[in-house]
Formats: C-alpha cells, structure tokens, sequence
C-alpha cells in the first residue's frame, strides 16, 4: 500500500527510526482501525521486491517494519530474506490471524477479538501488543498472555480514540500487574506518520 520513513511509534522499539512498508489486505475488520484504507488489496499496485529493498536503503535506518493491513496473508519469507540480505532488522506488526511466514528480529503480536489468531503466531511472538479499548479487553489480554513464551514483552496500550477513558485503568492495572508494560502510540502526540 505504502513505504515511509519515520519513527516507530509504538510498541518495545518506539522511537527508533524505522522504514515501514504497509501491506495492502486485512478481513480482521477492527472497527477502530486508524488504516481501513488498507483493507481491500485490490485498490494497490504490486511491487517487486527488488524495488521495496531499494526503497528502504534510501535512507540511513536499518529497521523494516512490515505492518499492515494483515500482512501475514501473503507468504514473507522473501521478502525478509531480501530486507536481512541487505542489511535490516525486520519486524512484523500483526494480529496473527494467518499462518506465520517471514524471518524476523522482532514480532509484534497485537490479536483481535474480531478474529481468533492463527496457532503459530504465540511461539513466535516477541511482543503482545494488547488494545484496551473497554474493560473486557483486561481479560482478553491475559487470556493471550497465558499463551506466549515467557519470555514475550506484554504491552498494553490504550485505543487511541478512548485513551482519556482507558488510560487511568490501563495504569491502575499495570501497577496491580507488573509484568505488564505501558504502550503509547507516540506518533500521534508528535503528529508524524
């Protein structure tokens, strides 16, 4: 759908520079999602792989984040090969509702309700990203917590459009339950992509 540069706004690796490439195609279908446009793959052009690397070494970052949409519908395993070939870290932000594909430094979990997540992806995930757009939303997050290694990074992050509401109760819980973190979609408060 679209390559930039920017900083990550979210998530373990917030504030480092980042070149993202969003993938055209969801069917999670997130009510909330700030990027609908992505949803339909059809309206998108195609780009060869060659051309997506040469892209990102425009510029001086070395972390590729692949994000969608749900970029786990197409096969990544290229496609990252590529981006490791040249030189990137690459990360994935997925709902993991697919099978998982790709070769990754980072995953970043994030499930939805809308759609229950594919087995693969707890093994795999380095980050559970969990919204918390109302108080149900606790229960489904340790739900999935109780499902990733040990070792995975549980972040909790307020949805954007509820943060004023959610944001006192996401700290009331992480304070209750430290082996959560607080997530920030930082990005917004700067006003960059």
């Amino acid at each position: 759908m679209e390559a930039f540069y920017t900083l990550q706004g979210e998530g373990q690796h917030s504030g480092r520079a980042a070149y993202f490439i969003r993938l055209g195609g969801c069917d999670v279908g997130c009510h909330w999602c700030d990027v609908k446009e992505s949803w339909d793959a059809s309206i998108h052009p195609k780009f060869d792989i060659n051309a997506i690397v040469d892209g990102a070494l425009q510029y001086p970052g070395r972390l590729a984040v692949i994000t969608g949409g749900e970029p786990l519908m197409y096969n990544l395993d290229a496609l990252t090969g590529a981006l490791q070939e040249a030189g990137f870290k690459t990360n994935i932000e997925t709902s993991g509702v697919y099978p998982f594909t790709g070769h990754w430094d980072w995953v970043c979990f994030s499930p939805k309700k809308f759609k229950t997540p594919h087995p693969d992806i707890y093994k795999n995930a380095d980050e559970l990203k969990t919204i918390i757009y109302n108080k149900s939303d606790f229960d489904f997050a340790e739900e999935h917590a109780a499902k990733v290694s040990p070792e995975c990074t549980l972040l909790m992050q307020p949805e954007w459009s509820k943060q004023d509401v959610m944001l006192p109760l996401i700290i009331d819980y992480i304070k209750d339950n430290p082996k959560w973190k607080m997530s920030l979609q930082t990005h917004k408060f700067m006003n960059i992509p």
